[in-house]
């Protein structure tokens, strides 16, 4: 029991530097939003579905904070606290019920993906006054998303075969 739990642990932590290295070294600036697509999502992603929703939230939270920190965007490290956290959540804990089928996989990391877009907009919309903004940032979020997604949902079984 107790070597199980460290080894989740030391998952986790390894995961959460992933994380901000994928994010740091895959970086695509968007202009008009100020903000940038990375893979940080993929680490992400990938804890909440090998791990479950309170690691996908620590990992989540924690990467997206720390990534925007180090990347020069403090102005965002609380909003992706929140954004990412919650992916980490909704997809930890619709992954846990989903098992290892496949389409529900694919439906909790959509479902996460979306509540981490939605927050992105009211954050864009919060800092810039306009929402203008928080609807230009839904694409590049999406975007982001969605290959963090792909790259989970293809390592995840391999993964999950080594645990």
């Amino acid at each position: 029991m107790r070597n199980e739990r460290l080894r989740r642990l030391t998952l986790a932590a390894l995961l959460l530097a992933l994380s901000v290295v994928l994010g740091r070294f895959f970086v695509i600036p968007i202009p008009w939003t100020h903000g940038y697509i990375n893979l940080c999502d993929a680490g992400i992603l990938i804890a909440a579905l090998l791990l479950g929703p309170a690691y996908g939230t620590a990992v989540g939270g924690f990467g997206g904070m720390f990534l925007d920190l180090l990347s020069g965007y403090p102005q965002y490290a609380l909003f992706s606290l929140i954004a990412h956290g919650l992916e980490g959540l909704t997809t930890g804990y619709l992954g846990q019920r989903a098992g290892s089928r496949r389409g529900y996989q694919c439906l909790a990391l959509a479902c996460g993906v979306v509540v981490m877009a939605a927050c992105y907009f009211f954050s864009d919309s919060l800092m810039y006054h306009t929402w203008m903004v928080g609807i230009l940032s839904i694409g590049g979020n999406l975007l982001q998303g969605v290959i963090g997604g792909a790259l989970a949902l293809w390592l995840t079984p391999h993964l999950r075969k080594r645990m």
